[in-house]
């Protein structure tokens, strides 16, 4: 007896049902074969890998350049003889420097490189009271839920008053030492120390901070030993950063600095204003600002060898 039977392929399922399963859906309502779906798959894959990393890679470059060519102009500029027009011209000259620096027959001006030193060891300074407190200050935030801990974690992370206010602060409070070292290492921990504590505090969090000391613990290192030398290590980018952050942060911060600085020596934010502000010519002021830029540079390439060499746990 013949049945209303469809003929069934070598797996036992009918050409009805494997027709059925052939049959997709595409994205815009269609239907199309599994072997087409595949088709239009590869081709819309093809498609994004040839526009899409292009693209990407393109921005990238635009906004690198946009960010970028001002500083190399600025640079290239302070070695120029003459900068009336679009672009400086005559080429090569170190008068500009020696102005702004004080060397050879200009004098040492206003204790430049005084100044500068100056600025580097109180930006180094607050830089490390924020590594000393804003680390420890992340890592309860990341590590432990008390109570406030929200309100703590608010005003860790945000600052709590602009640079001019709190430099009028200072100085009214405490008169005597407001205007001193002193208030400058205090007022640039406490302005950018939120950048320390974010920064660090995302590398507490990306980790498993609980499973990590239970080890530690285990093995019988103390608590101290624990978060000195398995903790710390193991959030290094994070301190690096936050660490170059708050330099460059600092050394250039002018709206507390004006404020409190005593004007002996003065601090680098006041250097770069002197030259910049008081009616100085343009390649001057192209020298003043590639003397910040050089010390920067010089700055994070020490803080990332510091990072590789000094935040090591391995035996060597």
């Amino acid at each position: 007896m013949t049945g209303n039977t469809s003929p069934r392929a070598d797996d036992g399922s009918t050409a009805a049902e494997n027709a059925d399963a052939a049959l997709t859906t595409r994205p815009d309502g269609g239907s199309v074969t599994a072997s087409g779906n595949r088709r239009w798959s590869r081709s819309g894959r093809a498609f994004s890998t040839l526009l899409g990393r292009p693209i990407v890679a393109g921005v990238v470059a635009v906004v690198t350049a946009f960010l970028t060519v001002p500083v190399l102009v600025a640079f290239v500029s302070s070695f120029a003889e003459s900068g009336s027009g679009v672009l400086p011209t005559g080429f090569v000259t170190f008068d500009h420097w020696r102005k702004v620096l004080g060397f050879g027959e200009y004098g040492v001006r206003k204790n430049a490189i005084p100044g500068l030193t100056y600025s580097l060891l109180i930006a180094t300074g607050g830089m490390v009271l924020n590594v000393v407190i804003g680390v420890p200050v992340a890592y309860a935030l990341a590590r432990y839920d008390f109570y406030a801990r929200d309100w703590v974690n608010t005003f860790a992370i945000l600052p709590l008053v602009p640079g001019l206010i709190l430099g009028i602060a200072f100085v009214q409070t405490y008169p005597q030492h407001g205007r001193s070292a002193l208030g400058l290492l205090a007022g640039y921990c406490l302005l950018k120390s939120p950048y320390m504590v974010l920064t660090v505090q995302s590398s507490f969090q990306s980790m498993d901070l609980v499973r990590l000391e239970e080890s530690a613990r285990s093995l019988g290192a103390s608590w101290p030993r624990t978060f000195l030398t398995v903790v710390v290590p193991h959030a290094k980018r994070g301190i690096i950063a936050g660490a170059i952050i708050t330099w460059t942060l600092a050394a250039a911060e002018f709206n507390f600095t004006h404020m409190v600085a005593s004007g002996s020596p003065d601090p680098f934010a006041m250097f770069l204003y002197d030259n910049i502000a008081n009616n100085a010519l343009y390649l001057q002021s192209a020298a003043a600002v590639s003397v910040y830029f050089l010390i920067v540079a010089g700055a994070i390439i020490s803080l990332q060898l510091l990072g590789k060499r000094g935040f090591s746990t391995a035996h060597q």
